[in-house]
């Protein structure tokens, strides 16, 4: 997202702030809070540099429950309803 945020500058679009939409509450308060936790002591690299980039404010990362994770029609298999579902979401129609 910061890389297409990056490229973006050259068409002349300045974002300020990239929301990006997380289902691990407990991952999503770490971010917020700078505070050393002894269950966080192993925290990858990539873990730190979010950490970073949310308390700078360039990523607000946002709660979304796991029933409207609209990444889950690009990756999971589902039901056809929920399927359904996912993609009225995304505004998609169906064609017939």
């Amino acid at each position: 997202m910061l890389w297409i945020r990056n490229q973006l500058v050259d068409y002349g679009i300045h974002e300020t702030n990239i929301s990006i939409f997380y289902g691990n509450s407990a991952a999503i308060s770490h971010s917020k809070n700078p505070i050393f936790h002894s269950k966080a002591k192993y925290i990858e690299i990539k873990h730190h540099f979010i950490r970073d980039h949310v308390q700078k404010g360039t990523i607000d990362l946002q709660f979304i429950s796991t029933h409207e994770q609209l990444a889950d029609i690009f990756t999971k298999p589902l039901v056809e309803e929920y399927f359904n579902y996912l993609r009225e979401l995304l505004g998609m129609i169906l064609i017939e």
